[in-house]
């Protein structure tokens, strides 16, 4: 992949995690952290709502983009991912006895979007995706 197209995914990705921050914000949910980073792996967005510990994988795409939805980019092998990285963080900050919930917030913004002109997002939740 050129610099170029792995920069355009990187702001795109950034966008949807800011839009998708301030979306859980507007929902009560408290952010604790924003791409938690271990030795295998980030979480994009670590939140708590209501007792629960939400770890929650962001996807942004592009209307026109051809690689399916933001949903199906979710699968088994990233989900797998994402809980032994949540295990990883319950263990640092000692969250024993904490109920977990695992979500994906999609992003789907405006084929022509840019970081400066983004159009009406489309902002999905779903919570206990897997």
């Amino acid at each position: 992949m050129n610099d170029t197209r792995k920069d355009n995914r990187k702001q795109l990705g950034n966008m949807g995690e800011a839009l998708a921050e301030s979306y859980l914000r507007e929902r009560s949910y408290l952010i604790l952290h924003r791409n938690w980073r271990c030795k295998i792996g980030e979480i994009d967005i670590v939140a708590e709502v209501e007792g629960i510990l939400v770890f929650v994988e962001v996807r942004t795409r592009r209307l026109s983009d051809h690689l399916g939805t933001a949903k199906e980019s979710v699968d088994q092998r990233k989900q797998r991912k994402i809980r032994d990285i949540a295990q990883i963080y319950l263990h640092v900050f000692k969250k024993y006895d904490t109920r977990v919930r695992f979500d994906v917030v999609t992003v789907e913004l405006p084929a022509n979007s840019t970081p400066t002109s983004m159009g009406t997002p489309v902002i999905s939740h779903i919570e206990g995706a897997f």
